[in-house]
């Protein structure tokens, strides 16, 4: 695995002032709270090239919370229960929390530019453990937000969400990273 991803909490730090309009400026701050580490090198080095893309646009700060050692012997509410108290534990009241699920809003990716563009404040984006999220991370919530109507896995999900984070700014930096 990549090392950089090897640590349960990982801090990448960059920034840029975008443009809301053109005499007014804020600064992008990502946070994303994961479960578990990756085990698939492909995909954790796919992670880490769109991470490393993202710090030229903003500050990105990733939390990766460990799995549950004896997840396969639960029952999947239970799972998710225990992985959402774990969560819950991460999230100050103050927190503006995206929560990545199936039945969430789907944005084209303009649209999630546009949104991105809109916020006042850091995001924290939160995506599930192999089972989703747990109904109390989901109440907690400011928003729900689906990747697509297909499913994915949840490390799938990482790869194609900080794709689509780092598509976002390259939208609203006009760069021809979009088509």
């Amino acid at each position: 695995m990549n090392s950089q991803l090897d640590s349960a909490k990982i801090s990448l730090h960059a920034g840029i002032l975008l443009p809301l309009h053109r005499k007014c400026f804020f600064m992008v701050k990502f946070e994303l709270l994961l479960i578990g580490k990756n085990e698939t090198n492909w995909l954790d080095a796919g992670f880490s090239e769109y991470c490393k893309r993202l710090e030229r646009y903003a500050s990105v700060e990733i939390t990766i919370l460990p799995g549950l050692k004896n997840a396969a012997s639960l029952p999947i509410h239970e799972v998710k229960k225990k992985e959402g108290k774990n969560i819950l534990q991460k999230i100050k009241i103050s927190d503006f929390v995206v929560a990545l699920d199936e039945n969430g809003k789907s944005f084209s990716s303009p649209e999630f530019a546009k949104w991105i563009s809109k916020q006042s404040r850091a995001i924290k984006f939160i995506i599930g453990g192999a089972f989703g999220l747990d109904e109390e991370v989901l109440k907690r919530a400011d928003m729900k937000m689906s990747l697509s109507a297909m499913t994915f896995t949840h490390q799938m999900c990482r790869i194609i969400f900080i794709e689509q984070l780092y598509r976002a700014m390259t939208i609203l930096k006009n760069e021809k990273y979009h088509h």
